[in-house]
């Protein structure tokens, strides 16, 4: 039986001789071990020539050899073809798409997945980014969305053809996927019935129509109000202080500008205002046509204010409820030339360094008032929300998420279409530097454009709050585009601590279209960062996510004044900025370098190290209230732990980082995952994210932020009677252990926690 399966597998093989293997063990004199030695034999044929039969010793072949054979090569094959399928299978589920291996995957998925090209460094990069900045005509895209879609106020068809556009753009160009998410809101807008003010005699005999405006302020009351008019100049807290009249019981005109309209009237209605008036004057807004009327919102928040919290997806069934930074008092803009009118009717010139027209009044007189009406109705709309995605090539599940604002109420070339071109034209350059160039970004980027950002935010923060328990895990950065291009004398940037440094490499780098001059022109800059507002769709990423945030912009010392208003359209940002290109190309540059600096490389670039500064600061201006602190009978030292605690935990981070094998992924991965934290662990989690969803300790808003409970402090030496100590031990306390939390979680495992709390 042994003979013809030789046989057979002699024939198999073409009559090739066969061979055996003998195996002889021998164990090694001078060591522990055995080792195999392997003899290969030709098997002997008959007919071999008798001289060498005679030369060599004749081998014996048992017959169970021949069986060893057989079955030897068919264990080998099996072995194998094993082997082979279990490679094969494992690279099949390694590869992203969720389709067969060898299928091409549906384009209905729009999804795209870019070979592995070699990698490049930052000098070849930065070249080439700069010169694909190079070939883009900015203002061709900026002139075509500012003329084919207008209006586009949020959840109009001119917004929604927008949003299908660049959802069909981000396809185009072969983004690893596009998509959009759909969100059901509700926001403010004029009823049929007309917004009026008119000016009465105390008698009520007399009435005179100012205006019926044109624009509106959102999420303002509707219910109608008289009363007396007086001036609080821009609306500022130190305004209403330093005024000579009370405004309990009175309406209240402001100026535009330096803080947001919420802040306004929350200020004035803090003080028992009745209602509030809001116009531009002509010395901070030179603006010809004074009869130009403008647009805002009242909202102290940002989102949806009618599902504080939580995001506003049609399957979703809360109970009725709305947000505490809603106004309980009518709000109003009027022309320059309404307010003008008013004045004719007010007496007590305004003070000079208020730096405003002479035809500016204080007080309205002693036989008139002022009746102001508000008829704005609720209004359920759909917005769409719209991503584009170039997945990394190491950490997918990582992401920096670049965006900006889609709508606008009026043409909205500077407030939203420079943001959106800017976002459309960055999305181009980096497909074609992954699928052409040989970038492969380590980190994933997102391309998103938010809807009904005019009414705070709202796209962008129902985002967050649909993934709130799960995007401060994966996205590490938010760069915003909006309103990026605003002027050419002055670079300035609001931002997390933790960007600082990499904002200010990006500065060094990129030259001022203008000057030919770097952007990085004071070593002081970084105390001159400036807050992100509540109207800036950065801050919801930044306070309610604790997301490290950035917002920059090429503007004038002044605001640009036609911001909110009909006249934001492209001749105007032209005629006003006629290196509009060359600017927005430069707006590109600095967003593009953070882009690459934060996916590119194998480490995080993020400076935790720079909250020491900010948490010293902090506990410098505490010292200065040791004495009052002292006489409720409290200390600081617990505070001085938490920030000794912090500083240790960040040298550590350093040392770590340091001393870490840079090709080692997994190592790099767990201190990445740890710098991601740092912002994140700023929230306090002593306040509910409903009731105070800015939660930041630095950079939010409510008792819980480091600068409530300064303000605390402030107020036991102007107004002991208003001072509440138990809250301000609260306060101390809670503010003590966030930032003592935030060390710890710096610090990795619990076992490495070092305090002496």
């Amino acid at each position: 039986m042994m003979d013809q399966a030789r046989s057979a597998f002699s024939n198999l093989f073409g009559g090739e001789p066969l061979s055996y293997t003998r195996f002889s063990l021998a164990r090694q004199v001078d060591g522990d071990n055995s080792h195999v030695e392997m003899k290969l034999a030709v098997d002997e044929e008959e007919n071999v020539d008798n001289n060498m039969r005679g030369k060599r010793a004749n081998v014996s072949k048992p017959k169970r050899f021949n069986g060893c054979i057989c079955y030897a090569i068919i264990a080998i094959i099996i072995f194998f073809l094993t082997g082979f399928m279990i490679g094969y299978l494992g690279y099949c589920k390694r590869v992203e798409p969720k389709v067969e291996c060898g299928a091409t995957e549906s384009s209905e998925t729009g999804e795209y997945v870019p070979e592995l090209p070699s990698r490049l460094y930052w000098p070849d990069l930065k070249a080439m980014l700069s010169e694909k900045l190079n070939t883009v005509e900015f203002t061709n895209t900026i002139r075509r969305l500012s003329e084919n879609y207008v209006p586009r106020e949020a959840g109009s068809q001119k917004d929604e053809s927008l949003a299908f556009y660049l959802e069909d753009q981000f396809r185009k160009l072969k983004l690893s996927k596009a998509w959009h998410d759909e969100h059901f809101v509700k926001i403010q807008v004029r009823d049929s019935a007309q917004n009026s003010v008119t000016i009465k005699s105390m008698s009520g005999d007399m009435v005179y129509l100012v205006e019926n405006p044109e624009g509106y302020v959102a999420y303002s009351k509707a219910t109608t109000v008289t009363g007396k008019l007086v001036h609080a100049n821009f609306g500022t807290k130190k305004d209403f202080e330093d005024l000579r009249f009370p405004v309990n019981g009175s309406l209240v005109i402001v100026r535009a500008g330096k803080i947001t309209f919420a802040e306004k009237v929350a200020n004035a209605e803090s003080l028992n205002a009745i209602g509030v008036l809001i116009y531009m004057d002509r010395a901070k807004f030179p603006i010809v046509d004074a009869d130009v009327p403008f647009f805002g919102h009242a909202h102290l928040g940002t989102g949806d204010p009618y599902t504080p919290g939580f995001p506003s997806f049609n399957h979703t069934q809360f109970p009725p409820s709305q947000s505490s930074g809603l106004p309980n008092i009518p709000v109003q803009t009027i022309s320059r030339a309404g307010a003008e009118k008013l004045f004719e009717n007010m007496e007590g010139d305004c003070p000079l360094t208020w730096k405003t027209e002479s035809s500016c009044k204080l007080v309205t007189s002693q036989n008139r008032s002022v009746k102001l009406t508000v008829n704005n109705v609720l209004k359920e709309i759909r917005i769409l929300n719209i991503f584009g995605v170039i997945k990394g090539f190491e950490e997918p599940d990582h992401y920096v998420v670049v965006g900006a604002q889609r709508d606008a109420w009026g043409p909205g070339a500077a407030k939203s279409s420079v943001g959106t071109a800017l976002l459309l034209e960055l999305a181009q350059i980096f497909s074609d530097m992954v699928l052409k160039g040989g970038f492969k970004p380590s980190r994933s980027i997102v391309f998103a454009s938010w809807s009904a950002g005019d009414f705070g935010a709202v796209g962008a923060t129902e985002w967050l709050e649909g993934y709130l328990s799960s995007l401060h895990l994966k996205a590490f950065t938010y760069i915003n585009l909006d309103t990026a291009v605003l002027g050419t004398s002055n670079f300035k940037v609001s931002a997390s601590p933790l960007l600082y440094s990499l904002i200010e490499k990006a500065m060094q780098d990129v030259k001022h279209p203008v000057t030919g001059l770097s952007l990085y022109r004071d070593s002081n800059w970084i105390n001159k960062v400036e807050k992100l507002s509540f109207d800036n769709a950065a801050f919801p990423f930044l306070a309610y996510s604790g997301i490290p945030s950035v917002s920059f912009c090429f503007c004038e010392d002044t605001d640009y004044p036609y911001l909110g208003t009909t006249m934001d359209t492209y001749e105007v940002l032209y005629r006003e900025i006629p290196q509009l290109n060359k600017m927005a190309r430069a707006a590109a540059e600095v967003a593009g370098q953070l882009m690459i600096k934060l996916t590119h490389g194998v480490e995080l670039n993020l400076n935790y190290e720079m909250y020491n500064d900010k948490i010293l600061s902090f506990v410098r201006d505490m010292n200065q209230f040791r004495a009052d602190i002292k006489e409720m009978g409290l200390n600081l030292q617990w505070l001085y732990s938490a920030r000794g605690d912090f500083f240790r935990a960040t040298s550590k981070l350093t040392t770590d980082y340091k001393n870490a094998e840079r090709t080692n992924r997994f190592v790099m991965k767990e201190i990445n995952d740890r710098i991601m934290k740092v912002e994140y662990h700023f929230l306090s989690p002593y306040v509910s994210p409903r009731d105070s969803p800015f939660r930041h300790i630095f950079w939010g808003s409510g008792s819980h932020t480091l600068s409530a409970l300064l303000e605390h402090l402030k107020l036991r030496q102007k107004n002991n009677g208003a001072f509440n100590q138990t809250l301000l031990k609260n306060q101390l306390a809670l503010a003590t252990w966030t930032i003592q939390g935030a060390a710890n979680a710096l610090s990795g495992d619990i076992w490495d926690i070092d305090n002496e709390f």
